[in-house]
């Protein structure tokens, strides 16, 4: 897949792939960041990049980021739209610090990856009634197993 992207800071590298193997590609920061205890910072990615039709690119925090920074993203998942490539649409990563110190991201590290995933928009077609059986609320899944069987065989006689 080609993709169109402008770098911010020419002397850093693009993002890239770091096995052959790898999903996400790492996100390069631009600058130092400080992030105080408890406080949520926004570290430049340094890449305004043209999301192409029919995807939408996520960016993620890498696995060792608690680890190694005590930095966790705080919506979890950040969501780069197909329209978001103007001239001043840089990649930003949200971060927020679970650390008591304050914490630094060093320009040039390598915090959260991109991850290029096909979508489409929905067309939705209201209805009043879906026909289905409710499952079970919020982690229901897997809960009760012995209590749904008996429920399945009294359900059958």
């Amino acid at each position: 897949m080609n993709i169109r992207i402008r770098r911010i800071d020419q002397t850093l590298t693009l993002p890239r792939h770091e096995s052959a193997g790898a999903v996400g590609f790492d996100f390069v920061t631009r600058e130092t960041t400080t992030i105080q205890p408890g406080c949520i910072a926004l570290v430049p990615g340094n890449v305004v990049v043209e999301v192409p039709s029919g995807y939408a690119l996520l960016v993620v925090p890498r696995s060792s980021l608690p680890r190694k920074k005590a930095l966790v993203c705080p919506h979890s998942i950040g969501v780069i739209d197909q329209d978001y490539c103007g001239p001043d649409d840089e990649i930003l990563i949200q971060v927020q610090s679970i650390s008591n110190t304050e914490i630094t991201v060093e320009r040039g590290e390598r915090i959260a990856q991109g991850i290029f995933v096909k979508v489409e928009q929905a067309n939705w077609e209201e209805v009043d009634d879906h026909g289905a059986v409710s499952r079970g609320g919020f982690g229901s899944t897997g809960t009760h197993v012995e209590e749904k069987k008996e429920e399945v065989v009294t359900l059958q006689r």
